[in-house]
């Protein structure tokens, strides 16, 4: 069994929101037509408290200033998908008749999460595994936003739980605070054992 994996496809990383992914939107009719190939689909929503440890205004900073909490490396982020904000919704032209399951992430006040899976520190983990596993699915396929964090982390955990896990490339996107930061990424992905593909191949 396979499913499709939604990953952050939410305002605030589109073009005008809090923290735009370079062309983010153009994501959501690859999510919309890759949707009809899927029986189970499955979004991740970052779902932050006010106050988020990841916010650069927590700490009075600026963002992409990089502090460690607990000995954890932390960049600072704007402040984005604030629980209940329009930000924090999914893209208008997302087809959301057809989710059949949304994950909240980064609900924790006190740490950030990039994968869908887990924390950053992996203190504690999401419904995903369990609810995939329920469905007895062995095969994810992921697409959304952003290629070098949320996507990639999510498939680095899926890889280590046990999915044969695929990235749709060209349904990603990547913020690139350093022009190379989305071609390591997907190095990272491949070296291990994340299958790199278009959605063609589906």
């Amino acid at each position: 069994m396979k499913a499709l994996l939604l990953v952050d496809i939410q305002n605030d990383f589109c073009p005008n929101g809090a923290l735009p992914v370079p062309k983010g939107d153009e994501v959501v009719p690859v999510a919309n037509a890759l949707m009809n190939k899927f029986n189970l689909v499955v979004a991740t929503q970052d779902w932050h408290p006010k106050g988020h440890i990841s916010f650069a205004s927590t700490h009075n900073k600026k963002p992409g200033d990089i502090i460690y909490i607990n000995g954890i490396m932390q960049i600072l982020w704007p402040d984005h998908c604030i629980q209940n904000s329009k930000g924090a919704d999914f893209h208008p032209h997302l087809n959301r008749q057809k989710i059949t399951k949304v994950i909240y992430k980064g609900t924790d006040p006190l740490i950030d999460s990039y994968s869908g899976f887990f924390d950053n520190a992996k203190q504690k983990q999401t419904e995903l595994d369990d609810f995939l596993k329920k469905h007895n699915i062995k095969k994810i396929f992921l697409v959304g936003l952003a290629t070098d964090y949320c996507v990639k982390f999510t498939a680095l955990d899926g890889v280590e739980l046990g999915y044969e896990t695929y990235v749709i490339i060209d349904g990603c996107r990547a913020v690139n605070i350093n022009p190379q930061d989305e071609e390591k990424a997907i190095q990272e992905m491949k070296a291990s054992g994340v299958k790199i593909i278009t959605r063609e191949q589906i």
